[in-house]
C-alpha cells in the first residue's frame, strides 16, 4: 500500500518538474528557439490551435525563427498570434514564411523575465509540496485506519520527505539554469 502511495507520489512529482521546466522555457531569452512558441494558440477556422500544429520553426541563426505554415491560409492567423503574444516580437511576412527576429533583451526585461522565471519555479515547488501533503494524508489515513503501524507511516513520511526535496532540488537547478541563461549577454 505504501509502494502504491510513494510511486504514484514520485510520478505525479515527476509531472510537475517536468511541466516547471517546459513552463519555463517558454520564457524568452536572447537566443531564438521554437519552445517560445508552445504556449502561443492562434484561431485556425474558428478554433484554438496549438502553433505546433499549424507550422515547422526553424532558427537559421541565433536570434532569427522562421515559420513554416502547412497550410498558407493560416499565415495570418500565425502572424496575429504572435504579434498578440507578450513576446515581444513583430513577424513579417513574404507569402510563403514568417520570420521573427528577436529584438536584445533589455537590463530591465531581463530583470523581469527573471522574476517571471522565479514565480513560475515556486509554482512548481508548490505543486511538489502538495502532492507531498496529500501522500501524508494518506498515509496518516492509513495509520489511523490500524492498516500500518506507526513505525511504518513515519518511515513513510521521512522517504516522501527525501523525495520531496529531490524534486524540489532539481527545480532550482532548472532555474539557476535559465537564470544564467538569461543573463548571458
Amino acid at each position: 500500500m505504501i509502494n502504491e502511495i510513494n510511486a504514484e507520489t514520485e510520478k505525479k512529482m515527476k509531472g510537475a518538474v517536468e511541466f516547471t521546466g517546459e513552463d519555463l522555457a517558454s520564457i524568452r531569452t536572447g537566443r531564438a528557439h521554437p519552445a517560445m512558441f508552445n504556449k502561443l494558440m492562434a484561431d485556425y477556422y474558428g478554433a484554438p490551435t496549438p502553433l505546433q500544429q499549424l507550422a515547422t520553426f526553424s532558427t537559421p541563426e541565433a536570434r532569427t525563427i522562421l515559420i513554416q505554415p502547412f497550410d498558407r491560409s493560416a499565415m495570418n492567423a500565425i502572424e496575429r498570434a504572435i504579434r498578440d503574444s507578450d513576446l515581444g516580437v513583430n513577424p513579417s511576412n513574404d507569402g510563403n514564411v514568417i520570420r521573427c527576429i528577436m529584438p536584445a533583451l533589455t537590463e530591465d526585461r531581463r530583470k523581469e523575465y527573471i522574476k517571471m522565471a522565479r514565480h513560475k519555479a515556486e509554482e512548481g515547488r508548490v505543486a511538489v509540496r502538495n502532492v507531498r501533503r496529500h501522500a501524508i494524508d494518506q498515509i496518516k489515513k492509513l495509520e489511523k485506519d490500524k492498516e500500518i503501524g506507526e513505525d511504518e507511516a513515519t518511515r513513510a513520511e521521512k522517504h516522501l520527505d527525501a523525495v520531496t526535496k529531490k524534486y524540489v532540488d532539481q527545480i532550482d537547478d532548472v532555474l539557476k539554469n535559465k537564470e544564467a541563461e538569461l543573463l548571458e549577454v
